[in-house]
Order: structure tokens, then sequence, then C-alpha cells
């Protein structure tokens, strides 16, 4: 797929991954329909960075996705704008720490409804337009823990395990039209919070030896929407071989 001026829908694009996901995009020629929660002013930064790198054009949309009625809401509002959306990139994700004896019931409906329910609802509410040139895609961010859970974090790691199989449902509903494909990251981008010596332990856990960076991931994406043209249902690890570590 030539990336020129498609409409690139990327979800939690305002920071961290999603927004160095949607800058490569951007560097493309594609239009950059931005979503955020709360960090606002970050992706107002974001679109002043696409239009300065590329002159492409982009606006921000806000969507809290754990309304179940965001997805709707957010898929129309880009249609309003650019016409149309060729591609998905369902970035968006909460993760917090969750301890197994400490998890609530909240703690397991905000993940799964962020990370799984999100994912899907959207890529259902953008069908229509996705499905209209015949080589729509949906990218899903996943996690390599989605496979390997790990402590702490149950909650989070069953959501993206959820949003695996999601993909692989989504695949074969909207085959032959729209290509599903996942992307599972490993220690791409370390949280704010962690130590230099913590980061130095998780880099030797994976057989590179090394953190990998958010760049690697949004050439996951770039792959996959320009080039994986018979790729579907597909899980592509990013994480320096930490799930078979």
């Amino acid at each position: 797929m030539n990336l020129k001026g498609k409409v690139v829908l990327v979800t939690g694009s305002a920071r961290r991954v999603g927004r160095v996901i949607a800058l490569a995009f951007a560097a493309r020629g594609a239009r950059i329909a931005a979503h955020y929660n709360t960090s606002a002013a970050e992706a107002r930064k974001l679109v002043a960075g696409v239009k300065s790198l590329s002159g492409a054009d982009a606006e921000v949309f806000r969507a809290n996705l754990f309304d179940a009625a965001a997805p709707q809401k957010l898929a129309d509002a880009v249609v309003r704008r650019f016409g149309g959306i060729d591609i998905l990139v369902n970035s968006a994700s909460l993760y917090e720490r969750t301890p197994f004896s400490s998890a609530t019931a909240e703690d397991w409906d905000r993940h799964m409804a962020v990370n799984a329910r999100a994912p899907y609802y959207l890529a259902q509410a953008c069908a229509p337009w996705l499905k209209r040139t015949g080589e729509g895609c949906v990218i899903n961010i996943a996690d390599w823990a989605g496979h390997r859970p790990y402590a702490d974090f149950g909650p989070y790691c069953a959501s993206k395990a959820a949003l695996l199989c999601a993909s692989k449902l989504l695949a074969k509903s909207l085959a032959p039209e729209i290509r599903v494909n996942a992307i599972l990251p490993g220690p791409v981008l370390a949280p704010d919070a962690m130590g230099e010596g913590e980061k130095r332990k998780v880099a030797e856990a994976t057989l590179l030896k090394r953190l990998g960076t958010p760049e690697a991931v949004a050439r996951a994406c770039l792959y996959l929407a320009e080039s994986a043209d018979y790729s579907t249902g597909a899980e592509l690890t990013v994480d320096g071989g930490r799930l078979i570590a």
C-alpha cells in the first residue's frame, strides 16, 4: 500500500510509542487522525510535528476508550473530518501494576475495556470505510506478555491476551478486504519511574541483551501496512527475543 494521502487513525498517539508510530506514518505522507484521552497538549504538539515533518494533514480527536460508546463516536468524527479511514492502529493502552492480592474488579474492567474491547469495536466502527479500497488495514499493538504473563500485572496481561484473540477474530470477520495483524512489543520503552538498574535487568532478560526502541515498533507498523499484503491474523514480535528467552 502506498501510504501517501491515506488516512491513518492512531489511538493513544499523543505520547510514547503511539506518538512515534503516528510520526512514522506522517513521514510517508499519510494524513493523521491523532487520538488522545487526557494528553491534550501533547496531542497538539504531535499534530504540529506532523505538519512540520511532511506537510501532511493532521487533526486531534479526544475519546475516553473506557466508554463503550467511544469507538463509534471516534470513528464518526474522523470520517467527518477526513472523509474516510484507510488504516487503524490500536495503540492506546492502559498499563497499571495490580498485584494479585489487591487487584479489584474495577482494575480488571478498566484494562479489558481499553486494551481489548475498544480495539475490537473500533475495528467494527471503521470497517465500512476500511473496506472501500479493498486494502484496509488494522494493526493492534499487543504485548509479548499476552503469551507469557508476568507477576503483578494480571489484568494488563490478560487484556493483551484477549487482544491477540480479538485480532484473529477480526482477521476472520473482515477478510478478504481488510487485513488485521498484531505487533507484540517487548521492552521498547521503559516506564518513566524505572531505575537504571532495573532497566539493565530487563535488557539482560532479552536474547539481544538490550532494550528496544519505539521506532522499531513503528517500523513494524509500516511493514504491515506497506508490504505485508499477504499477511492477516499474524503476530509480529518486536521484543529482542524476550518471548522465547
